[in-house]
């Protein structure tokens, strides 16, 4: 573990990450004390569509709310869809994968087939039916990018169990009786949780893109919820993307921000986890 942590701080995009998504995330749950924010009074029509300035530093929008304030609690709102769904995701995933991978024959046969089902549609195109189906809104981006995430995990699990059933502690384990509750969970679990940290990680950036790609088509966060994906099809549909551009650059450099946080976090991680690469 010691190793681990040595190689993560050598790794320069694994401290790059960290201070990014550190930041991020800190900016995301200290907006309401920092700037309480009411969607009904945080805006002013005579200010409307005004440039960056010493009043507003990131400009206004069509409404004439301040872009600095939308963009922070748009990403606190796309963090928050990001992270909820890759944890249903990964939940589901990974109770899967197990099952598959250490039990075999007609179960993972099934869990299998369940897998190529999902993997079968392009995961935007799936999230986007399964938000149809649920209705525009945060709770339905969340189960829908949660649904896409669950074959990710079914097979990286899935992997691993099959590589561990045979391991030495785990048919030592089973001579002692411990029952398949008991292996999967204390010893086949905790095995394979550094692969699945740095896949979660690289997975928050993919859903909090994935999000905010469901909110610039009208199916996130619902007005008057800040989102990111929402600003930007804002801008867009007011026409205020040519004459205006910081209404539609300071969220897409919110967006970008966010996923390469994770993806340099993620990175770090892998080289830290890597087992080939220890010692």
């Amino acid at each position: 573990m010691q190793n681990s942590f040595q190689r993560f701080w050598q790794s320069t995009s694994g401290k790059i990450g960290f201070a990014l998504t550190v930041a991020l995330v800190l900016l995301a749950l200290l907006a309401p004390m920092l700037h309480p924010y009411d969607p009904a009074t945080d805006r002013d029509y005579l200010a409307r569509l005004k440039p960056p300035s010493a009043q507003h530093w990131l400009g206004t929008d069509g409404l004439g709310r301040d872009i600095l304030v939308l963009v922070w609690y748009g990403m606190r709102t796309s963090l928050s869809a990001g992270g909820v769904s890759v944890g249903l995701g990964m939940a589901a995933g990974v109770l899967l994968g197990l099952i598959a991978g250490y039990f075999r024959g007609p179960v993972e046969t099934l869990i299998g087939w369940l897998t190529d089902i999902l993997l079968a549609f392009p995961s935007i195109l799936l999230a986007i039916a399964v938000v149809t189906v649920t209705g525009p809104s945060l709770q339905g981006v969340m189960l829908a990018v949660g649904l896409v995430q669950i074959p990710i995990y079914i097979r990286l699990t899935r992997s691993m169990a099959l590589s561990l059933r045979e391991r030495e502690f785990v048919m030592a384990a089973k001579a002692l009786g411990a029952s398949p509750a008991r292996i999967l969970l204390r010893h086949i679990l905790p095995a394979t949780l550094g692969p699945l940290v740095v896949q979660a990680t690289l997975s928050t950036g993919t859903a909090t893109l994935e999000a905010a790609g469901l909110g610039f088509l009208g199916l996130g966060a619902q007005p008057p919820t800040p989102e990111l994906g929402t600003m930007l099809a804002d801008a867009f549909k007011g026409g205020y993307s040519l004459s205006s551009p910081w209404t539609t650059l300071f969220p897409g450099l919110a967006i970008t921000m966010s996923v390469l946080a994770f993806n340099l976090l993620g990175d770090g991680l892998r080289d830290a986890l890597d087992p080939r690469s220890k010692n």
